[in-house]
C-alpha cells in the first residue's frame, strides 16, 4: 500500500506525525507489535479521534478492532516524512550548541547525518568537533553544492542569522533549523523551523502564575 500525496494537508497534521513515529518506536523499543489509536493518545496527549483523523489522509494504516500494526506504520511514517533514507545535514556555529549538535548521536537511527560543520571564526576554523573538523564558512556554499546537501541547523548569532540563512538557501538548501532567536525570512520553496528554549519557557511560566 503506498501512502498518499501529503499535498494540501495541513501543515499542523504534518507537525505530528514526528510525534507519532516517536511513541511508535518507542513501542516497537518495548517490545509490542500492536497498538491502537487510544493507546498513542494516552501517550501523546492527543485525542484517539484525531490521530486516526491525521492517519487517514495518508491512507487506512489500521483495522477498526485490531489497532495498528506498529512495524507496518512506522514503515509506512517514514516513507511519508521521507526518512526511510538518510539526509545529509550541515552544521553552521560551532560554539557550544553547534558542538552540542555535532556530538549529539540520536539523529543517525532517524534519518539523519551531520556531515559538515562551518563556523566563520578563524579561531574555530581548523578545530575538531567530535568527529568533524571545522570549516570555514568561506568553503560552505561549495561543500553544500557539493555534496548535494539540502537540510542545515543553523547555530549562530541572531545578527547574523539571516545574512548566513540567505547563503545557505543559494547554495540549494531547501531545509532550516533555526536555533537563533530571530525569524527569518525565506523564499515560498524553503521549509524553516525555530527552537528558542526561552520562548517555550515564557510559553510556560504564563501557566505557573496560575498556580
Amino acid at each position: 500500500m503506498s501512502a498518499k500525496s501529503p499535498d494540501n494537508i495541513p501543515d499542523i497534521v504534518i507537525g505530528r506525525l514526528p510525534l507519532y513515529l516517536r511513541a511508535l518506536t518507542r513501542l516497537q523499543q518495548e517490545g509490542k507489535d500492536v497498538t491502537s489509536s487510544h493507546e498513542l493518545g494516552k501517550r501523546l496527549d492527543i485525542s484517539s479521534a484525531q490521530i486516526r483523523k491525521d492517519l487517514s489522509h495518508f491512507g487506512g494504516f489500521g483495522k477498526q478492532g485490531t489497532g495498528y500494526q506498529i512495524e507496518f506504520l512506522i514503515e509506512k511514517l517514514q516513507q511519508v516524512l521521507q526518512v526511510n533514507t538518510e539526509w545529509s545535514v550541515a552544521v553552521v556555529g560551532a560554539g557550544n550548541l553547534g558542538n552540542a549538535i555535532a556530538h549529539y548521536r540520536g539523529f543517525h537511527y532517524r534519518g539523519f547525518r551531520i556531515a559538515c560543520v562551518f563556523d566563520a571564526d578563524p579561531n574555530k576554523i581548523g578545530k575538531s568537533i567530535g568527529d568533524f573538523t571545522v570549516q570555514s564558512q568561506e568553503t560552505m556554499a561549495e561543500q553544500i553544492k557539493e555534496q548535494n546537501i539540502k537540510i542545515a541547523m543553523l547555530a549562530v548569532p541572531a545578527e547574523y542569522a539571516q545574512e548566513v540563512a540567505d547563503k545557505l538557501i543559494e547554495a540549494g538548501v531547501r531545509a532550516i533549523l533555526n536555533y537563533a532567536p530571530i525569524n527569518i525570512i525565506v523564499p515560498d520553496n524553503v521549509q524553516i523551523q525555530y527552537i528558542d528554549p526561552v520562548t517555550h519557557l515564557q510559553h510556560m511560566t504564563y501557566y505557573l502564575s496560575q498556580d
